[in-house]
């Protein structure tokens, strides 16, 4: 039940933000092993002159950047899985922006199962009562 929240550098585009999600889910699946049916993503767009990297916004002719969170229930994932996905999320999205520049980010975030979950449960409760 990962929920992926991506803030990408540049103007608001639909079709790339339904791409990115697309990879998103896929990637997620593949390597994390996520149920892509309890998958959630949000995809922002910032503006480029409010997107900074060493204190100077991204100007035109410069490459994208992104920010990619996932959260999963902690100890479900090893950090071999987590590294490729990683790779592989850095990979995608330099794929889908047409290049990114190197202080882009992913996040794999491992929250307790007792303090993580959806519709009004934890994950500790499902893994309890499933």
């Amino acid at each position: 039940m990962p929920y992926l929240h991506i803030q990408v550098s540049g103007a608001a585009d639909d079709a790339l933000g339904q791409r990115i999600a697309a990879s998103a889910v896929e990637l997620t699946h593949r390597l994390l092993h996520k149920d892509p049916a309890l998958t959630a993503v949000v995809v922002d767009f910032i503006p480029a002159q409010r997107w900074f990297i060493a204190g100077r916004p991204l100007g035109d002719g410069q490459p994208r950047s992104y920010h990619w969170m996932v959260s999963i229930t902690d100890e479900t994932n090893t950090k071999r899985e987590k590294a490729e996905y990683l790779k592989a999320v850095h990979q995608a999205m330099d794929e889908l922006l047409g290049g990114v520049a190197e202080h882009s980010y992913v996040h794999v975030a491992d929250l307790r199962a007792a303090a993580y979950g959806y519709g009004g449960l934890t994950q500790e409760h499902r893994y309890q009562h499933g």
